[in-house]
């Protein structure tokens, strides 16, 4: 019988705190078994604010989540965004004595890797190989065994603010909660939205949320572009509050019910209601408009950020798109034309229980946190070199956080 473990991913978002508890199964498969979350308080732009404000979101979505699951939740895999946070890639490389390549030779080309440049203010968050290469051959995912005079290894680091991640930290711990490990949002999107062909293929995923748009890229198979930029779903809101004088909660209903990303197809005679009785309309193509342009401002800061990095090497074949903001009309249309590849359908994997979560891109990342906790469960089982993962973590920011 496949073995199970039990795992919890939590997500402070800007718009919700989310916390989904999941089992996953040896044979590759995940079962969610509860959900709870809560409307963000003590939140902007994806980053902590107000820390009795946020644990007390938490502490309400970590009782329904129990209550649902019926499962006492004592640790988490933890997300976390904002625009502090980047992504580098780095070449490493390391002399061999001539002996079989062996685990000890990745932890130090990898250390090697990691001897890059960043703010002082600044962690580690992720270190992603790319890829191996022995004596500057043909490149590798797994050298182990190999022989060699000399080791280098491409890896895509992923580095943020130490102080901003520790405000989360401290959050969740203040519940109390264990933190299992820390993963940049869009690291545990893509295990929702993406298998290993179309990684391999080349995607980029857009994880746009409501204070936030994290963005990974993968070209054949690796990590090669990571980042966050601070503007989502609420910034488009507050645009139509703005020029329309509404009241926010009206805006939003607005951008839900009537707006488009897409100009196209939109006639310029079109009416809808400003306020709910109807007794004052504005032309819709005003309220597409406005969120054309914002989305059109922020989809091509990431294009050309993704453009500017040389080490992309060919451009991916299709963009995935989560998170609640994902939903707008017109979105697809917008995005395939900024950037000149197709939008392409989330390629979601196993997973059972109310499907409503898994298949709502909202939920993407706190349901990726499961499978990516499943993942590194299943190194640690076969001894791999993800096997620490609190060491790993304790190293990163330390013990006082």
């Amino acid at each position: 019988m496949a073995r199970s473990d039990i795992f919890a991913g939590l997500e402070i978002g800007t718009s919700k705190v989310c916390l989904v508890v999941g089992e996953t199964r040896g044979d590759g498969s995940l079962r969610v078994l509860g959900v709870g979350q809560h409307p963000s308080s003590g939140v902007r732009k994806g980053e902590v604010v107000d820390t009795d404000a946020v644990q007390a979101c938490i502490h309400d979505a970590l009782e329904r989540a129990e209550e649902r699951s019926d499962v006492e939740i004592n640790a988490v895999f933890l997300s976390v965004t904002g625009a502090h946070i980047e992504g580098l890639n780095n070449r490493g490389a390391i002399r061999l004595d001539g002996g079989s390549i062996n685990e000890a030779d990745l932890d130090e080309v990898k250390k090697k890797c990691r001897d890059v440049k960043i703010p002082a203010d600044n962690g580690f968050v992720h270190s992603i190989i790319q890829h191996y290469y022995v004596d500057s051959r043909e490149r590798m995912i797994n050298p182990l065994g190999r022989s060699g005079q000399k080791l280098e290894a491409d890896y895509h680091i992923i580095h943020g603010i130490k102080s901003r991640i520790q405000n989360s930290i401290k959050c969740v711990r203040g519940v109390p909660l264990e933190i299992e490990d820390i993963v940049f949002a869009p690291v545990a999107s893509a295990q929702m939205a993406l298998d290993q062909e179309a990684k391999n293929r080349g995607a980029l995923l857009l994880d746009i949320g409501g204070g936030t748009t994290d963005y990974i890229c993968f070209v054949d198979g690796a990590v090669v572009a990571s980042g966050s930029v601070g503007v989502g779903g609420d910034h488009i809101t507050n645009d139509i509050a703005l020029v329309l004088k509404v009241p926010l909660a009206r805006a939003e209903k607005l951008k839900v019910t009537y707006g488009s990303a897409w100009l196209e197809g939109i006639g310029p005679d079109e009416k809808v209601p400003i306020a709910g009785d109807g007794s004052e309309t504005v032309e819709r193509i005003l309220i597409c408009q406005i969120i054309n342009a914002r989305l059109t401002e922020l989809l091509t800061l990431i294009n050309n950020s993704l453009a500017f990095d040389s080490g992309l090497g060919q451009r991916p074949s299709g963009v995935y798109l989560t998170g609640g903001s994902s939903l707008l009309t017109g979105l697809d249309s917008l995005v395939t034309d900024i950037f000149g590849i197709p939008v392409c359908k989330n390629q979601t994997p196993t997973v059972t229980g109310p499907s409503a979560l898994f298949e709502n891109p909202q939920y993407a990342t706190p349901v990726g946190l499961i499978r990516y906790a499943q993942l590194l469960s299943s190194h640690r089982s076969r001894g791999g070199t993800f096997a620490k993962i609190g060491q790993k973590f304790e190293k990163i920011f330390g013990a006082n956080r």
